[in-house]
């Protein structure tokens, strides 16, 4: 190979490493031109020379010109001098441009490497939160509620997406985030590198949110697998993820390790809709519970109930409601039997607006005993439920219906087909049927006979597009409500629906609830995060066996008008072996955000309930 070949290899070589490469070239080339021209200077013009102050005067003139142009305009001497001075200051001129440019393109690309969020990121004890899906919105806004006490705080969000973008979009979704900091990173969750850029180290927990698309489970299951793999410096962080196929949980378990929380989306939001399906009010409750707006669950110490019963407990706070126990093995007895000793390590689960607010009674409100009914609850009979749709959930859906029913009940499944696969066998309690049915058309619902039904769920079809699936479900709704007021509201509606936008639209039909998945589990999500060990009280909450949240009928509780305060529903509870969380009022169950529900009422507020309102409890049944 050529010598010149090499050198210009090498010389390519040296371009590559960018703009530091290129200011050294030029910086190479004004000396260079600065010592030719001088030179030429003290050789061919001596008077020049001397008159300049020799070979150190003539560099510093040729530097001045090189540098900037308009110095020679008061030169004098020979032509020749003048010519080299000319011949150094247009030298200057493209190298002073060139220079320019280079610095100008490299603090352009500076700026951009910037905005694309690629810097590492220097903070402690922030929230990671990876990946980006509209869910995102929901948890920033609910970290911003929760750390709105917090004197700082910071949210990281690390996503394959543009950092301007992203950060615009939290901006017009999210305008006012108090003292929470929130903080965007451009890079893929995926790669350990990319993970790095978020400081996982000093994390005080990191959210793996479910990406958007198929096969999303393998995203979040690879990002476990990068966490667990990692080699931490110090304690990990609290992590938390969602999968949204209850098949991939084992392997997501698997890959996240011990320390991490893996929530089953699918499996909860199947539970949320069978336990709706029966209780009118049922989401506002756990959407309130979930959310840092309200009431929420805390774990409090309060040694002096030490020795005392369950029961005494239920009357010891003025601003609070005592829910159940934890004990010291981490044991959590949600409603547990009202003759239940405190222990001295026991700690005692409270709901409250804030635990700041949690402050025990100087004196228990009074009790009016004429008040309570004695008059039996109504025993439980079967009933008809029909399902209008069907999806992936709708299976498992009826398994779980079959656990809250009477035997002798019987669901429908109202479809354009009859479902192939999935209709589960060996049911103890229910009967399955189906009926042919376009769930869009007026006509095709009319034609199911819907006042034989007490219940009816519309699911969500999870074959087309979310928005696309919406739409169809709020036409279903309006046909659904309209045949309702003609027959004389005999049966409770409970939709399941993809955008939590869609709730707001959908309140002109007026169904009973509205079950958004998405933001059930993002909800979850950021409880746990910021309070991991409320991760078994909410799994004991979903779950059929034990103590559930019911809305009751007031009248099991309350003489219907009577007048009375909520301590005297706290203490007709207690009778019957349970734990009064609120109310709901029944004229109120159109009117948002609430629809109607009150959790954690002033315990001496004169209360009246009447026929078709509603008390929140804990429960076995």
């Amino acid at each position: 190979m050529r010598l010149r070949d090499r050198l210009r290899y090498w010389f390519d070589g040296t371009m590559d490493r960018g703009t530091p490469a290129l200011i050294g070239w030029l910086g190479l080339a004004s000396l260079a031109l600065i010592a030719v021209v001088s030179t030429l200077v003290v050789a061919l013009s001596h008077e020049d020379t001397r008159k300049s102050g020799g070979w150190t005067g003539v560099v510093w003139m040729s530097l001045l010109r090189t540098l900037d142009p308009g110095t020679m305009g008061g030169d004098t001497g020979r032509p020749l001098f003048l010519v080299l001075m000319l011949t150094v200051t247009i030298g200057g001129i493209f190298i002073v441009s060139a220079l320019i440019g280079v610095l100008t393109t490299g603090l352009e690309n500076r700026i951009q490497m910037l905005r694309k969020g690629r810097s590492r990121l220097i903070e402690r004890g922030h929230t990671i939160v990876l990946g980006w899906s509209d869910q995102v919105f929901t948890v920033i806004a609910e970290l911003v509620e929760a750390n709105q006490s917090a004197r700082r705080s910071c949210v990281v969000i690390l996503a394959d997406h543009d950092k301007v973008d992203m950060e615009d979009q939290i901006r017009d979704r999210i305008p006012a985030t108090g003292r929470t900091r929130v903080i965007c990173r451009s890079g893929s969750p995926l790669e350990r590198r990319d993970l790095e850029l978020v400081s996982p180290d000093t994390a005080k927990s990191i959210m793996v949110l479910p990406p958007v698309g198929d096969d999303t489970d393998t995203d979040v299951i690879k990002v476990l697998l990068l966490l667990n793999s990692r080699k931490w410096k110090g304690a990990r962080p609290n992590v938390v993820a969602a999968v949204e196929s209850s098949d991939n949980l084992p392997a997501a378990r698997l890959a996240a390790g011990t320390n991490a929380l893996i929530i089953d989306a699918d499996d909860i939001a199947v539970r949320l809709i069978a336990q709706a399906h029966r209780q009118s009010g049922l989401s506002s409750v756990f959407n309130e519970l979930l959310s840092f707006e309200g009431n929420e669950f805390y774990f409090h110490e309060q040694p002096v109930l030490a020795g005392g019963t369950y029961a005494d407990t239920l009357a010891h706070y003025a601003q609070g409601m005592a829910a159940g126990l934890r004990r010291s093995d981490g044991e959590v007895l949600l409603n547990p039997p009202m003759d239940t000793v405190v222990r001295d390590d026991d700690q005692l689960l409270v709901m409250a607006e804030d635990d700041l607010l949690i402050r025990p009674a100087e004196a228990r409100p009074e009790i009016v005993p004429s008040a309570i009914t004695t008059a039996p609850g109504r025993p439980p009979v079967p009933d008809r439920t029909l399902v209008i749709g069907w999806n992936s959930r709708a299976s498992k859906l009826i398994t779980l219906l079959d656990s809250f029913v009477e035997p002798g009940s019987a669901v429908d499944i109202a479809a354009p087909r009859r479902p192939r696969k999935g209709v589960p066998e060996g049911l103890k309690n229910l009967t399955v049927g189906h009926k042919r049915c376009e769930p869009t058309r007026r006509s095709s619902l009319e034609a199911l006979d819907l006042g034989r039904y007490q219940h009816i769920v519309v699911l969500s079809d999870d074959t087309i597009d979310p928005r696309r699936s919406d739409d169809r479900t709020l036409v279903t709704l309006l046909h659904l409500r309209d045949i309702e007021v003609r027959l004389g509201d005999p049966y409770s509606i409970v939709t399941e629906m993809n955008d939590d936008s869609n709730r707001e639209i959908a309140q002109v039909t007026k169904a009973d609830d509205f079950i958004v998945s998405t933001k059930v589990i993002s909800l979850l999500l950021t409880q746990l995060t910021e309070n991991r060990e409320l991760y078994t009280v909410f799994i004991d909450l979903f779950d059929p066996e034990g103590s559930e949240i019911y809305l009751k009928p007031a009248t099991n509780y309350l003489v219907p008008g009577a007048e009375a305060n909520f301590a005297t529903v706290i203490e007709a509870a207690r009778r019957r072996g349970e734990t009064a969380l609120g109310y709901r009022l029944a004229r109120h169950a159109d009117v948002p955000p609430t629809y109607g529900v009150r959790l954690n009422p002033d315990k001496a507020a004169p209360l009246v309930l009447d026929e078709g309102d509603a008390i929140v409890v804990l429960a076995e049944e």
